[in-house]
């Protein structure tokens, strides 16, 4: 178990440089042109160069997704986006086309091959087929099980296996879905996808007579028929790794810097605990108050442990998600020792902040700073403030504090931290 990888998400530069202070030790990204996130996605080329540059300095790695089901007008560019891929050495390839990578195999023949999700690969048979094709990561789709897993393993030992353990879980196979193509043109498996599983329904019965005719209207008052809970595995984490997953993979490049934050340090946390192979009631313990701070510190939908046990995964019908009691309110971009034993800490603002409010510093080790704030500064200016405020790219701020007073050493704070408020407007 000493070889367990966090994966992340990351749908910027800033995105992943969060997920790796937290934690994480590898990151899948992708340009908008093959990878199933078209939109909140910064990433170009360029943008890929100085993330694996970024990632390698600190021996980290880099997937980058080529996982869209390609039409013929994708082919065209292919050929010479792998070529530039393999020049600036990605660690692996996300495939889910086998047209996609028979063009790898013949421009970059020793990629790093990962199959993707998107491929629902279920069953023993096919992670054999994919091994022989070259494959030498399986990211088995969300719907096998715990036993199947096991099973898989034992029979194809030398295959990479990988699994989802948190984050959206899409309602259709292996997140097949034909649904926003279907209702307004965009195309869930080319990137672009308007979650209608998300929306709001009502559904009205058509006929009497015919009770499998259904009308299915978004109304004010409906239900969220469609609306999957999020996926969260993290008390399955040993019983995953003894199956014989390497890989745990989060779900979420368009979620926020906090969200990266809060869940590569929690599930980092977690995969050190199993490493070392922590008593079962104190690991229990811990599990308990993680699993805590993501129901109560995180927006979700209600957690679901999806397929891994043989359920039938949950569906939150009566709201979009929850409300969380606290918001991230800044991020940490530079620390100043001062005389005195102070410190200085710059951030940039992302809700309202103001003197009173309850904080909290979330450290990478997931170590909680409790925090009133008590002093507060505008960062160009110096002029005091009683409020800060987030929007339009936010304020940079700072305030100050005593290393001696805060417990567990707030000298040790990296750059990237994030901040939350108790929020009780």
């Amino acid at each position: 178990m000493n070889n367990l990888e966090l994966l992340a998400p990351a749908g910027n530069f800033l995105k992943m440089k969060t997920a790796f202070t937290y934690g994480a030790d590898a990151v899948y990204l992708g340009i908008p042109d093959f990878s199933l996130r078209v939109r909140i996605n910064d990433f170009d080329l360029q943008g890929i160069k100085e993330a694996v540059k970024y990632a390698h300095d600190r021996q980290k790695k880099v997937y980058v997704t080529v996982n869209i089901f390609a039409h013929n007008q994708h082919l065209s560019k292919l050929p010479a986006y792998i070529k530039v891929l393999k020049a600036l050495k990605v660690d692996a390839l996300i495939i889910s086309d086998p047209g996609i990578l028979a063009l790898v195999k013949k421009y970059w023949p020793k990629a790093e091959i990962h199959l993707s999700t998107q491929a629902n690969c279920t069953n023993l048979a096919a992670v054999k087929f994919w091994q022989k094709q070259g494959v030498k990561r399986i990211i088995l789709g969300r719907e096998v099980t715990l036993k199947e897993i096991k099973e898989i393993h034992q029979a194809a030992p030398q295959v990479d296996l990988e699994y989802f353990v948190h984050g959206a879980m899409c309602m259709t196979y292996s997140g097949r879905c034909f649904l926003s193509k279907l209702l307004v043109d965009r195309s869930a498996n080319l990137g672009d996808c308007a979650q209608p599983c998300r929306w709001e329904y009502d559904v009205l019965l058509r006929s009497a007579n015919h009770p499998e005719e259904l009308e299915i209207v978004e109304e004010r008052h409906g239900a969220y028929l469609l609306n999957s809970k999020d996926l969260c595995l993290l008390k399955y984490l040993k019983e995953l790794a003894a199956a014989g997953v390497t890989s745990f993979k989060i779900e979420g490049r368009a979620k926020s810097v906090y969200y990266q934050a809060v869940v590569c340090g929690i599930y980092r946390q977690a995969l050190e605990l199993i490493t070392k192979k922590t008593p079962a009631t104190k690991l229990n313990q811990e599990l308990d108050f993680l699993e805590k701070e993501l129901k109560t510190k995180l927006v979700h939908r209600g957690y679901t442990t999806g397929f891994l046990l043989g359920d039938k995964a949950d569906q939150n019908i009566f709201d979009s998600h929850n409300v969380s009691s606290w918001e991230f309110c800044g991020q940490v971009i530079n620390l100043e020792e001062r005389q005195g034993k102070k410190l200085r800490i710059y951030f940039q603002v992302h809700n309202t902040l103001k003197i009173g409010d309850k904080v909290e510093i979330i450290k990478p080790n997931y170590d909680i700073i409790k925090i009133k704030l008590e002093n507060l500064w505008e960062a160009k200016t110096e002029q005091a403030l009683t409020k800060a405020h987030g929007g339009g790219g936010g304020t940079i701020a700072y305030l100050e504090y005593d290393f001696d007073a805060i417990p567990n050493g707030l000298g040790t704070l990296p750059v990237l931290s994030v901040l939350r408020r108790l929020n009780q407007r």
